[in-house]
């Protein structure tokens, strides 16, 4: 087994007194989202991580951080000698392959590789992605204590994850929430942000005491969230934006019934699920033209939401989520944005296809091998309408992109583009 290296900062905890009781909530309801920063919910273009521990990395960092000298990482086709290689992950749900990329396989605190082929002395470390930080998460800060980095209630709990310091400070009224040596929990205002000090990201490197794949500060060294992460009810207007699952990044909890208004700027609107773990289809998520309120589309622990951008004609959005009595699951995220005129909605997402332009009878398209395996041989996938006539689309290697396809409604998302095929939006 890989045997986590400690931090040399974990027998040293800050001693700064607590202002107040850390409380576990259950809910309050989120400030207004607040304007684009780094990192910011509304930002979140740059970000190639949605989990607070990177698990989700697909990028192609392929050396280790500063601490751990830069050293080039081995090719996970070649570490069979250890825990975790191409071979332990043949279905790819980890990222491993015929790479040397940084990945997170073992849900420990953020992405990592194997530096050495034998398990003697230091045989793996750690990764610093400068883009692999979750949107809503702004950033690791110096916290002195004079004056304190977040100026607002602080507390401390044996049980701290990123999630409920977030809950305090929603309560308390703050904007933001700080995590310090795995234990402790700061709030404060955009003012605090202003002056405060950025430190190294690795230097926020303690494992929470509540949760073991979340970090949660350093000694003397805040991680700073939005606390709209994680909220369960929000009015969301900027052009862009991410929204969370309720208490994220923990697993949302039973019988929860959460709502966000979707409005940006725009005449219609594109969304796309970064991360999607639902426990079971009792735990729902629908979309709802927030004029008419008729149903767009709706995802449960049975059927997914697309692997591409699903464009929405619609302005406005109301987005609902319910657990049932057992839901636990890690929930949800998704960016979206808002298309600004007529021209951009009709332009199909980049690598989208779209349907043959001659339609029996102008009936709607239906484009999938539907779930399961793949209907598709090398070479091309079968596209295929309502009506059961088929269509061949020469699509090179669809077998592993294989999968329902369209651009609106309940039927689809987008899919690879075959190349000079007349299109038609559906």
């Amino acid at each position: 087994m890989r045997a986590r290296t400690t931090s040399p900062r974990l027998g040293a905890m800050r001693t700064r007194a607590p202002r107040g009781l850390l409380l576990l909530l259950l809910f309050f309801p989120m400030l207004p989202p607040r304007g684009a920063s780094a990192g910011s919910l509304h930002s979140p273009g740059l970000s190639e991580c949605f989990q607070v521990n990177g698990a989700d990395y697909r990028g192609h960092q392929n050396r280790t951080g500063p601490r751990g000298a830069g050293r080039p990482c081995l090719f996970w086709d070649q570490t069979q000698q250890h825990s975790y290689s191409s071979a332990s992950d043949p279905q790819g749900r980890w990222g491993l392959g015929k790479h040397n990329f940084c990945r997170n396989p073992d849900g420990d605190v953020q992405p990592w590789c194997y530096v050495a082929e034998t398990e003697e002395g230091i045989y793996w470390r750690y990764c610093d992605i400068p883009t692999c930080h979750m949107p809503g998460y702004l950033g690791c800060f110096v916290d002195s204590g004079a004056p304190p980095a977040l100026s607002g209630p602080s507390g401390t709990s044996t049980k701290l994850t990123v999630q409920v310091c977030l809950r305090f400070c929603r309560m308390k009224g703050y904007q933001l929430a700080g995590v310090e040596a795995g234990y402790a929990c700061f709030c404060g205002s955009e003012t605090d942000l202003a002056r405060g000090h950025p430190a190294p990201a690795t230097d926020c490197d303690q494992i929470c005491f509540g949760h073991p794949g979340q970090l949660c500060g350093g000694d003397g060294r805040l991680g700073i969230y939005e606390v709209s992460v994680g909220s369960c009810q929000g009015n969301w207007t900027a052009p862009q934006g991410v929204i969370y699952s309720p208490d994220f990044p923990d697993e949302y909890g039973p019988d929860r019934n959460c709502s966000w208004a979707l409005g940006p700027p725009g005449a219609a609107l594109e969304l796309t699920f970064r991360l999607f773990e639902l426990a079971d289809p009792r735990d729902r998520l629908e979309l709802r033209d927030a004029a008419s309120g008729n149903l767009l589309s709706a995802f449960d622990g049975a059927r997914r939401p697309p692997p591409g951008p699903l464009r929405l004609r619609a302005a406005a959005l109301l987005l609902t989520f319910r657990s049932d009595a057992r839901g636990h699951a890690q929930g949800f995220a998704l960016t979206y944005r808002g298309l600004q005129n007529a021209a951009e909605d009709r332009a199909p997402p980049k690598g989208s296809a779209q349907t043959p332009a001659a339609l029996p009878d102008g009936t709607n398209v239906s484009c999938s091998p539907g779930p399961g395996a793949p209907e598709a041989a090398m070479g091309g996938a079968v596209c295929w309408l309502r009506e059961k006539v088929r269509r061949r689309w020469g699509i090179p290697g669809a077998p592993g992109e294989a999968g329902r396809c369209g651009t609106t409604g309940l039927e689809g998302w987008p899919c690879p583009a075959p190349r000079e095929t007349p299109r038609l939006r559906v």
